[in-house]
């Protein structure tokens, strides 16, 4: 990891704080300390789910670092923005669930990353967008594709061609973001959510994220042969035979992850 991105434990929770000030933009150093995040909890059998947040209380991520585009010129941005195209396909690949929990503007890449988690949580106080459009250039981790597949093609368009903000109330009525709450009940209620994933069962969650992301682009057909892979693969382990048993036995589950 690196300085700009810190990786806590509360419980079986990680939350992993982006600390980039003024403005918690996306530098390469953030990149890097996100995905050593990210890893080192897909490592950690002890946690089963993770938080994403931005330090403060102005700004989840208000976008790329925008001085390291200028530095690096064409070639160097077009590998930087390879490289966190990869990083949000890695997160939605990661076994365990991610909120985010959005404490402030989540803009351009900001949001991007946040659409790259399972979950979204919005502070009443936090604004969204994809501004790129002002800057005479476009998204480019994931804003022209995971946007209008969370909200519908026109409303995406009306976001992405306008570069407007819209607040966390606008966001949830889209389906952009899950839940909404007032600031200070924000790291609870992440914390909650969190918390009640991550006493699911591991093999269960991580077979879910893997036929939604292998089977929802895809045709229908297709699709439903990814949930049959994913099913049959849970349901000869240990913790289908638990969790049935339990079921039946009128008791709480206990999970292996095996």
């Amino acid at each position: 990891m690196s300085d700009q991105v810190k990786l806590e434990r509360e419980g079986r929770v990680a939350w992993i704080t982006i600390d980039h000030p003024p403005a918690n933009a996306l530098s390469q150093a953030v990149l890097d300390g996100l995905r050593s995040a990210f890893a080192e909890v897909e490592a950690d059998s002890d946690l089963g789910a993770a938080v994403l947040t931005g330090a403060g209380e102005r700004f989840f991520v208000a976008g790329a670092d925008i001085t390291e585009f200028v530095a690096q010129g064409p070639e160097g941005t077009r590998a930087k923005i390879a490289d966190g195209q990869q990083l949000t396909l890695e997160m939605e690949r990661q076994r365990y669930p991610i909120v985010a929990a959005l404490n402030g503007l989540a803009l351009g890449g900001g949001l991007e990353l946040a659409m790259a988690c399972d979950l979204r949580l919005a502070s009443s106080t936090a604004r969204v967008g994809q501004p790129e459009i002002l800057l005479g250039i476009i998204p480019g981790w994931g804003g022209t594709q995971r946007l209008p597949r969370l909200v519908g093609r026109g409303r995406a368009l009306e976001i992405l061609l306008s570069g407007d903000q819209i607040d966390a109330a606008r966001a949830l009525e889209l389906g952009l973001v899950n839940r909404v709450v007032e600031p200070a009940q924000l790291h609870a209620t992440a914390q909650g959510l969190a918390e009640q994933l991550a006493s699911r069962a591991p093999l269960a969650v991580a077979a879910i994220k893997r036929a939604l992301v292998g089977g929802l682009y895809q045709p229908l057909e297709q699709g439903l042969a990814e949930e049959l892979v994913q099913f049959d693969r849970v349901f000869r382990s240990q913790d289908a035979l638990e969790g049935i048993s339990a079921f039946l036995q009128k008791r709480t589950a206990e999970w292996s992850g095996r």
